[in-house]
């Protein structure tokens, strides 16, 4: 099986989805991850063009640990993505058409900044567009209507999940690749004062207590029409 998973900055996806991911990876799915924003904002000191660079690099990192076959960054910048810009609808789509997912994971709709949901209304908008074939941008129609998971939002508000993950054999590596993303770990502790791995280590718990494992990640089927399957995607 061939899986996108397109988060908005990097270490969304490591922090609510990384775990899943390696599942994949581990029965030898092929797996693809995408950032939208560059993490240009994310640090006290760090200047925006200095921090992308930064960000992409720590995020291709965390990629690479564990095993993902590509990493992308649309680069857009903090605070600045909107679903509607064709620019970046077009970047996405060419994502899409380039890694032919069978699935994609990505943003929940209703999380706690606009980037987050603007990711969100950007995938589930593209993932059409990317089948339809007179609409032309640099790579080949992918004529599969993906069926699509929203992972858990960061806030974890107006969130109820509809599947969990087993990531009691991941949880490390999924921490591991967290770790990756110094520079946001730090930013995390300045400017909220959270322990971004502690914090996801325990809410990783949290979802594993519910569903009667040590660890799991909990997502959300979107059930538009189209969007979903008779089959169970998730590993």
């Amino acid at each position: 099986m061939r899986v996108l998973a397109v988060g908005c900055h990097p270490d969304d996806l490591e922090i609510n989805c990384y775990g899943t991911l390696a599942r994949y990876i581990e029965r030898k799915d092929d797996v693809f991850v995408c950032n939208v924003a560059n993490g240009c904002m994310g640090h006290m000191v760090i200047p925006p063009d200095e921090l992308k660079a930064i960000r992409r690099k720590e995020a291709e990192k965390a990629a690479a640990l564990i095993g993902a076959k590509e990493y992308f960054c649309l680069d857009v910048n903090d605070l600045e993505v909107v679903s509607y810009d064709k620019d970046v609808i077009n970047k996405m789509i060419d994502v899409i058409r380039y890694t032919k997912p069978d699935v994609i994971i990505t943003q929940y709709p209703n999380d706690y900044q606009r980037d987050h949901n603007e990711t969100s209304a950007l995938v589930f908008n593209t993932c059409f567009m990317a089948s339809i074939p007179h609409y032309t941008t640099k790579y080949p129609v992918h004529p599969k209507l993906v069926p699509i998971y929203y992972m858990e939002p960061s806030s974890g508000n107006s969130f109820t999940p509809t599947d969990y993950v087993d990531i009691t054999n991941t949880i490390d590596i999924k921490l591991k690749a967290l770790s990756c993303h110094e520079s946001q770990i730090k930013w995390l502790a300045d400017h909220v004062g959270k322990d971004v791995i502690e914090t996801t280590r325990s809410a990783s718990m949290y979802r594993g207590k519910l569903s009667q494992v040590k660890y799991a990640e909990a997502f959300v089927r979107c059930d538009h029409a189209l969007k979903m399957t008779t089959s169970r995607l998730l590993p």
